[in-house]
């Protein structure tokens, strides 16, 4: 029986590994560290729409809209800067934030209401903010700060541009 016993777990562990396809480019026990790390971080550094306002008006800080392009040229922070999630990689980071210790404000479409064609909101758990935040962090840049508010577009003083913006 004992022999029986250790030929099934055995024929287990290899269907288990034969599932596991390896590949060098993807970690996630990375990245499920990053996360714990940034929530930490993240905890504290989430900032009111007029401390964005205050630390935006830095020339030395970045703005920056990961949202699509498409998006982006619809209504965007006046002054940010855009690069899309998806083409986000070290190069491309290095060509608009100058160093990873530069302060980085970010901001998602989750932040605002009443321009859902600039700005449609995304599931709780899978806002920009949250994916941005950590995709920084996991490529080194630790100075960052995120909106934290819901903010009504008519109300808030952040400038915004782009087709959609007020003339």
């Amino acid at each position: 029986m004992r022999h029986f016993i250790t030929l099934v777990l055995g024929m287990l562990a290899l269907a288990a590994s034969a599932n596991e396809i390896p590949n060098p480019l993807i970690d996630y026990t990375a990245f499920e560290q990053n996360v714990s790390a940034v929530g930490g971080l993240r905890a504290h550094r989430r900032v009111t729409d007029e401390d964005f306002l205050r630390m935006a008006s830095d020339p030395q800080t970045i703005v920056l809209d990961a949202r699509s392009a498409g998006k982006f040229a619809m209504l965007h922070v006046k002054g940010a800067r855009n690069l899309s999630l998806p083409d986000i990689t070290a190069e491309e980071l290095a060509k608009i934030i100058p160093s990873k210790s530069t302060r980085v404000l970010i901001y998602c479409n989750n932040n605002f209401l009443d321009e859902p064609r600039a700005f449609p909101s995304k599931a709780l758990s899978a806002s920009l903010n949250v994916y941005t935040f950590n995709v920084l962090y996991a490529y080194g840049y630790t100075n960052v700060y995120e909106l934290g508010p819901l903010i009504e577009m008519d109300k808030t003083r952040i400038p915004f541009e782009g087709e959609l913006a007020p003339r």
